[in-house]
């Protein structure tokens, strides 16, 4: 996580520096947001239960263009986007060719197991504005698998000593996602969904897994 987190802090830092040169007019073209979400597994493996938060951040960057004479228009750029699974598995090993969540024993005491992916973010979408201060946004975007761990805090064996195990580089996901958003909002505050119709984990070298990220989605900028 440490490459992932330095690329938000370096994205994070190019947009202070960029917002502090651009002119008003320029501005007016350029969007950034945060979503702040939690993911509902819409599928899930038959020994699976995710926990019910499972909290997760995107940030994105976007160049708006006008479309016609009105006061609606389109939008593309670039962003990173993480997601945290927590539930009572764990991957059995994460560099086996088929990735397996094997249920935590009852008998062993811990606090969270977790699969955490980041992806890279190419986001498009046709914003329409209503009264100037309500807006809806109906969007596509494709990601690509950057960065994945999983984390386990607990014990490994009955009676033994809590452990943290941290474990990069999980086998057989899919390199590529995508996937429809919506947005709807007042002024720099909006509800967000999106939902991932492609496959975490490669086909039949892993679980069914199709998220559905609701949360909000605030732009300052």
């Amino acid at each position: 996580m440490k490459k992932s987190g330095l690329l938000i802090a370096l994205l994070i830092f190019a947009v202070a520096a960029h917002s502090q040169v651009i002119t008003s007019k320029t501005s007016k073209n350029v969007s950034v947001g945060f979503d702040v979400f939690t993911d509902i597994l819409t599928k899930t493996p038959a020994d699976m239960k995710s926990r019910t938060i499972n909290q997760g951040f995107n940030m994105f960057l976007t160049y708006n263009f006008k479309v016609g004479d009105g006061p609606h228009i389109f939008a593309i750029g670039a962003g990173i986007r993480t997601h945290n699974f927590y539930s009572d598995t764990r991957i059995a090993n994460i560099k086996a060719d088929t990735i397996v969540f094997a249920p935590i024993d009852d008998k062993l005491d811990y606090k969270r197991s977790k699969l955490n992916l980041v992806y890279i973010d190419l986001p498009a979408e046709f914003r329409f504005r209503i009264n100037e201060t309500w807006k809806v946004g109906l969007g596509f975007k494709m990601g690509m698998a950057m960065d994945s761990k999983v984390k386990y805090a607990g014990q490994n064996v009955e009676s033994g000593p809590s452990l943290i195990v941290k474990e990069k580089k999980v086998n057989s996901l899919e390199k590529y996602t995508f996937g429809p958003t919506l947005r709807v909002g007042y002024k720099w505050i909006n509800l967000f969904a999106f939902y991932q119709p492609t496959r975490t984990f490669q086909r039949d070298l892993g679980p069914e897994m199709y998220p559905l990220s609701v949360g909000l989605t605030i732009t300052p900028f």
